[in-house]
């Protein structure tokens, strides 16, 4: 069985001398605990390797291609000028590692959304020039969400080359970090429930939300989403937000519910955890699922054997490990 695997992550030695440079400091800062420092350094390592140790763990768990995109935070906190020149070099770098490794990796393009006309151009560049299969947006831009018309230009190019935008977590802008987050408990949690325990996840899932109560899709019909981690918590509220957010109140063509049903497609990435995976199931339908494993932030071994004991049948399973994104990438 073929597998695809749709949010797997790499990194350049520019960006973590940049973005990145956080997750250096902090295996610096962790040098008084060898075990984290080390854990820390090796994650580093994997995310800069684009050769043949990534093909050869790969190989190991049975993933058959990656289509790799630009690590969190991305380029998408960065002001103009340093967004458009490290967008552009390190999409160049992805498409070198793309040409070396054929049939084993694709391309996700990095884009300066500080520059909405700039990163159409640069989307349309990495497609025609180097074959990308779409592009991966970290989030809010300084606070700034796609909703906002200022960034439709990119939504405009994308629908028309026929190519996917994958809304990727990033932490929450700083005020709503401090406003929501920081309350009666360390730091470290607070740090953690904005992050990776709670605040990356819903931050998405109102980025998405923000995009459809816009009218992005019906002002762009044939335009495609794809969110992570089996929906962003959006499956479970589905049905809620039909029921509180009804056409007479929106003045959009449809549900909320259809657009997601529609315009968005949905990853694994990471949550291996088949409650959490049969409601996105019921609530959108196997021809909306495929399969990731969040590399190198998760264990590529783990999310094979996770789609391997999926409760569906043959056929579905493989739709959700290359069928869907076969059809939804041209892969």
């Amino acid at each position: 069985m073929r597998t695809i695997a749709l949010e797997e992550h790499y990194a350049t030695v520019a960006f973590m001398d940049g973005p990145g440079r956080a997750l250096k400091e902090q295996a610096s800062v962790a040098g008084a605990h060898p075990e984290v420092a080390a854990g820390l350094t090796a994650l580093i390592e994997r995310l800069c390797d684009l050769g043949e140790n990534r093909v050869a763990s790969m190989d190991a768990a049975g993933i058959d291609l990656q289509v790799l995109s630009l690590t969190s935070p991305g380029v998408e906190q960065l002001g103009l000028d340093e967004a458009v020149s490290l967008a552009r070099e390190t999409n160049d770098v992805l498409a070198g590692a793309v040409r070396s490794h054929p049939g084993r990796f694709a391309g996700f393009a990095a884009l300066p959304t500080a520059a909405p006309d700039l990163a159409a151009d640069e989307l349309q560049r990495t497609v025609e020039e180097h074959g990308f299969v779409g592009a991966l947006i970290n989030g809010h831009a300084r606070g700034r969400y796609l909703d906002d018309e200022f960034f439709w230009p990119i939504l405009a190019r994308a629908e028309a080359l026929g190519r996917p935008l994958y809304i990727h977590p990033t932490p929450p802008p700083p005020s709503v970090v401090e406003g929501m987050y920081r309350g009666n408990y360390p730091d470290g949690v607070a740090a953690t429930l904005a992050t990776a325990a709670w605040g990356w996840h819903i931050d998405t899932a109102t980025h998405v939300l923000r995009l459809i109560l816009s009218g992005a899709f019906d002002r762009f019909p044939d335009l495609q989403v794809v969110v992570g981690h089996l929906g962003e918590t959006l499956p479970f509220m589905l049905p809620r937000l039909d029921r509180a957010l009804p056409t007479q109140m929106t003045g959009l063509d449809r549900t909320v519910g259809d657009y997601l049903r529609s315009h968005v497609h949905y990853t694994i990435s990471g949550f291996n955890w088949t409650p959490a995976f049969l409601d996105l199931l019921l609530q959108v339908g196997v021809d909306r699922i495929m399969f990731s494993t969040d590399h190198p932030y998760s264990s590529m071994a783990q999310a094979r054997a996770f789609l391997d004991q999926l409760p569906v049948s043959a056929t579905d399973r493989e739709r959700i490990a290359h069928g869907n994104a076969e059809r939804l990438l041209g892969v």
